[in-house]
């Protein structure tokens, strides 16, 4: 039974470790299911596993350790750019900034916190040890892993781990507290906040509608769907034409005569224009009907050689009257510009003749098979560049020494980039959403249970000595204040929703957790757009703030 005893206690070896990885993160994730208060730990629970494994004397290599870390937290890290890169800008250009500044404002408040209470401990706190029970409190998982990077690069030999690991726990309890907190002060019906959300979302929404119109403005008689676009300036799709009792799909140099009826699809801010110019509304005809000669097919983009073509690019005026009225992308339905790109997995909604859509189809690809493909080259390539920029040392005035993004905020911006700008170089940077979560979750249960096997001794000390309860406490305040300060500006200053707010909570704390909870308010998940509008650059400050507050003040302490 040698070989046995070697399996179970060989820390150098590499079967050894992976049987231990395994056993911790299997262990975990089972356990983190189990919901307490309506409240799951999740994936997190695989730190503790890892924690408690070490505590009882599971013993791995330390490179090891360090190897599973960091590829862990890059695989992390790369997929979660990948999957929020296509609407980073975009929530930004909209009606992110807002949110945005409110989250900024709830990282800003945590860092002085931070700050504040290292200096008032005059010497008795750590800041490094401060700066784990911050990420810890704030639930972020990639800024203690940049944190630590930048720490050993400085050539600080402690491990943060253990700041982290108390004040998890606490930080769920800090947006329940915060949430409750708002409701009492602000006298809030959470039913009601739910009615109000849905009737801003229906005033705000710029999802594409159809619509029918007589053409009686004869100023627009014997005109092109062209020179009617220019001359309204609005955008709009007109998929269908009803003219002398045939229905027929024209294209943008059709021309148009007085009493024909037109299906347009455009933005619902448009609507109103848009008939005022052409003539009335016509609510009593569809020519989307059974008996019309025209089609409608949903198609899907897989083909690479039309991934980043403009949609003018495709010359739709030449394929007999097909016309794309709307492109689905990750979820969100988009108006089909002229200028927009096309990427692999995007779904076309098509409007024309049979015999033209087919050629449309057979143009896109429209094979779904080819989108479970994985796209590894693209994937490999980015993780390069997020490695070099990662690397590359940045000077700020003042600061005594340069910042790194890392392996933490190189790989996730490299993402971001390449997802948003990848196909304007024929890159495919598509992956399917199961895909994209295995990779992450196997790159975040690498890095949680990598943490706990590092600290597991020290854990249980800091308990034992009392220090573990300070953090806990600390953690429940650096989680609370800045949330409470947050959400009364948004609410008492900005009006917002309730639901907003507890999303934008949840995303400035970058906590799945959280959101699980927040989304537990309402039964259509409300949360869910506050949360993905601050997500991305919340997650891009934490990396990058435990780095900037180190090159400050580590000398003096």
């Amino acid at each position: 039974m040698g070989w046995l005893q070697a399996l179970l206690t060989d820390s150098g070896s590499f079967t050894h470790a992976l049987l231990a990885y395994s056993l911790i993160i299997a262990a975990g994730l089972w356990i983190g299911r189990f919901r307490f208060f309506g409240v799951s730990v999740g994936v997190t629970c695989v730190l503790f596993l890892g924690l408690f494994a070490r505590y009882l004397g599971v013993d791995v290599d330390p490179s090891i350790i360090s190897f599973f870390r960091n590829f862990g937290l890059v695989l992390f890290v790369f997929f979660i750019g990948l999957q929020v890169g296509p609407s980073f800008f975009s929530t930004l250009r909209n009606s992110g900034w807002g949110l945005n500044g409110l989250m900024c404002l709830s990282v800003g408040v945590s860092l002085l916190l931070t700050v504040g209470i290292w200096a008032a401990s005059d010497g008795a706190l750590a800041l490094p040890q401060l700066l784990g029970v911050h990420f810890g409190a704030v639930t972020s998982t990639p800024g203690l892993g940049a944190t630590q990077e930048a720490l050993a690069a400085m050539g600080y030999k402690g491990d943060i781990t253990v700041g982290y690991a108390c004040a998890y726990p606490v930080s769920i309890i800090g947006v329940i507290l915060t949430l409750l907190f708002v409701r009492k002060v602000f006298g809030i019906d959470v039913k009601h906040e739910e009615m109000l959300w849905e009737e801003a979302q229906k005033k705000r929404a710029q999802t594409p509608i159809y619509f029918h119109v007589t053409l009686s403005n004869h100023a627009l008689d014997n005109h092109t769907l062209r020179e009617i676009r220019s001359l309204v300036g609005r955008n709009f799709i007109c998929s269908r034409i009803l003219h002398d009792g045939v229905i027929t799909s024209p294209t943008a140099d059709t021309v148009v005569h007085e009493g024909d009826k037109l299906r347009i699809v455009a933005g619902p801010r448009d609507k109103e224009a848009i008939v005022a110019f052409c003539g009335e509304e016509d609510t009593k005809i569809d020519l989307a009907t059974a008996h019309s000669p025209l089609v409608s097919r949903l198609i899907s983009v897989t083909r690479e050689e039309v991934n980043g073509a403009l949609i003018e690019d495709l010359h739709l005026s030449r394929m007999d009257g097909v016309n794309i009225t709307r492109v689905n992308r990750s979820g969100v339905v988009l108006f089909p510009y002229n200028t927009l790109r096309l990427q692999i997995g995007d779904t076309l909604n098509c409007v024309g003749p049979a015999n033209a859509v087919a050629r449309l189809a057979a143009m896109m690809g429209n094979q779904e098979k080819r989108l479970e493909r994985p796209n590894v080259f693209a994937i490999f390539i980015g993780i390069a560049l997020g490695l070099v920029l990662g690397s590359v040392p940045i000077a700020f005035p003042g600061m005594p020494t340069e910042i790194k993004l890392g392996l933490a905020g190189g790989p996730l911006i490299a993402a971001i980039l390449l997802s948003y700008y990848g196909p304007r170089f024929h890159l495919v940077t598509y992956t399917t959403v199961s895909a994209n979560l295995m990779l992450r979750e196997w790159g975040l249960t690498f890095f949680l249970a990598s943490t706990g096997l590092a600290a597991g001794d020290m854990f249980i000390e800091a308990f034992v000595s009392g220090i573990g309860w300070v953090y806990m406490a600390l953690g429940l305040v650096i989680s609370v204040v800045p949330m409470a300060v947050m959400a009364v500006v948004a609410r008492r200053f900005m009006r917002l929703n309730f639901h907003t707010i507890a999303g934008l909570i949840a995303g400035a704390s970058t906590s799945s957790s959280a959101l699980s909870f927040v989304n537990s308010l309402s039964e259509r998940g409300l949360a869910v757009l506050a949360y993905s509008t601050v997500y991305p650059l919340a997650m891009f400050l934490r990396i990058i703030s435990g780095q900037i507050i180190l090159m400050l003040f580590f000398s003096m302490q």
